[in-house]
Formats: structure tokens, C-alpha cells, sequence
């Protein structure tokens, strides 16, 4: 059953913690996603079997699939070949992310193969693009991709310093299959403008489930501003002195 319905216009949460990140865990990840679902969360974005086992135990919401797999140094590594589509297919997700960016595939297969493959073998499967540029969402409409996220904006070495705000709207603009806002649309306010913008749905990730992400944040800004407290309260310091020398020389 197809319930992509379900998120639109609605608020996807990703659930996720890699193997070095202090929440890595199947259970905390299916915590996570009732969590979500209790603060309103229409959908779920989630990595590996393992964890969308446990999600499905604890949240009934439409999930997105991905498992990420490095291959080497391959830069490819959001569900990048038929081996992590299969696993995905055989839990069961409503919509499978697949890394859609012109970098070479670790695999050596090029996403047009990967793509013609996947909907010959699964035609009922919906198949969401991560993409970091419009040249890419044109490409995925093209070779039979069902939804574009804009997923990587900014994290490919030719979208580095991106506004993803930006690029969503461009997205939108050039293709005619749903585009999901997604990657550093980290306030509510990117969330709104997302959506007014056209966005099918928005997901949010670290600015939700990432404490580490959201604390450092907070101390980024503490530090910054105490940094420049400190550097007002040294001029104003000069000054009074100033003002006390000039003072002592007119008496």
C-alpha cells in the first residue's frame, strides 16, 4: 500500500545514529521514533534493518529506508548498490533513498543501471533520489526515480556552502515528481519556508534526534558570545583608563 500520502505536507523525522555516535543503538533509535511520533512526527527516516525492525515495533508511520554502507573510500554511501536495495525490499519500507549524485558508485555501476535494475525487480517499490543539485534532480526524474530529496545539498564537494533554502526552490522549479526538503533545514522556520516553497514534505535529522549536534549549538553560541563580552568589557576597560590619564592631566 502506498502511504506516501500520509507525510504530505507533514513533518519526517530521521531517526539515525552511526556506529561512533553516543545513541547508537536499535532500541534507542525505536525510542527515538515514538518520540517523534508523540510530538507529531508523520514519517520516519531510518538506517539499517536493525533499526527499522525496532522503529516498526513502536511507531506505526510510513518509514523511509536507506543503509548506509561504506565501500572502501567510496563517497557513495547512502544504499549505493543492489545488495542494500534487496535488504530494504525484503524488511519492507514505504520508500527507499538511494544516494543520487553524478559521483562515481562503488560498485562501478552507473545510477541510470542501478535504477533500470531495481524497478525491473521491484516495479511496485517508490524509489527517493538524495540529491545535492538541480542537474541531479533532472537526471533522477529522467531515469525513473519516483520522489528527489534534497538530501546532500551542501555535502558534495561541488555544493559545499550551498544554501539548501535556495536549492530546494530551484529543485521544485525543475522537476515535476515530489521533492522532500531535506538536509540543514534544521529550525522551523526552514521547515515553514520548505513548504511554502512547494516542498512535498520535510525531513529533519540532527536538529531533532542528534543531542551531541543540538548541544554543541547551544556551546558554539555561549562561547562566541562570551568571547565577545569579554573582548567589550577589555575596551571598555582601555577606555576608562584613558579617561582617568586624561582626567589626571587636566588637574
Amino acid at each position: 500500500m502506498n502511504r506516501l500520502n500520509e507525510v504530505k505536507g507533514k513533518l519526517i523525522v530521521s531517526c539515525q545514529a552511526l556506529p561512533d555516535e553516543p545513541l547508537h543503538s536499535s532500541f534507542i533509535m525505536g525510542r527515538m521514533a515514538y518520540a517523534a511520533f508523540v510530538g507529531g512526527a508523520s514519517g520516519i527516516r531510518a538506517n539499517t534493518v536493525v533499526d527499522i525492525q525496532e522503529i516498526k515495533k513502536n511507531v506505526n508511520l510510513p518509514i523511509i529506508g536507506i543503509i548506509k554502507e561504506q565501500y572502501g573510500d567510496n563517497q557513495v554511501y547512502i544504499t549505493p548498490t543492489m545488495k542494500e536495495i534487496d535488504a530494504l525490499v525484503a524488511e519492507g519500507v514505504d520508500v527507499i533513498a538511494i544516494d543520487g549524485t553524478k559521483r562515481e558508485r562503488p560498485d562501478g555501476r552507473t545510477l541510470e543501471d542501478l535504477m533500470k535494475e531495481a524497478k525491473t525487480k521491484y516495479p511496485n517499490q517508490i524509489f527517493m533520489a538524495d540529491i545535492s543539485c538541480v542537474e541531479e534532480a533532472v537526471t533522477a526524474e529522467k531515469i525513473g526515480f519516483d520522489i528527489v530529496g534534497t538530501t546532500l545539498v551542501g555535502y558534495t564537494e561541488y555544493t559545499k556552502g550551498n544554501d539548501p533554502v535556495t536549492e530546494l526552490e530551484k529543485v521544485i522549479k525543475a522537476v515535476s515528481i515530489p521533492v522532500i526538503g531535506e538536509g540543514n533545514l534544521d529550525t522551523p522556520a526552514k521547515a515553514k519556508r520548505a513548504l511554502e516553497l512547494g516542498a512535498f514534505a520535510v525531513v529533519v535529522g540532527g536538529a531533532i534526534t542528534r543531542p551531541q549536534q543540538i548541544t554543541r549549538k547551544f556551546v558554539t553560541e555561549m562561547e562566541n558570545s562570551f568571547k565577545k563580552l569579554k573582548k567589550s568589557l577589555k575596551l571598555k576597560k582601555g577606555w576608562q583608563s584613558i579617561k582617568n590619564i586624561l582626567l589626571l592631566k587636566h588637574n
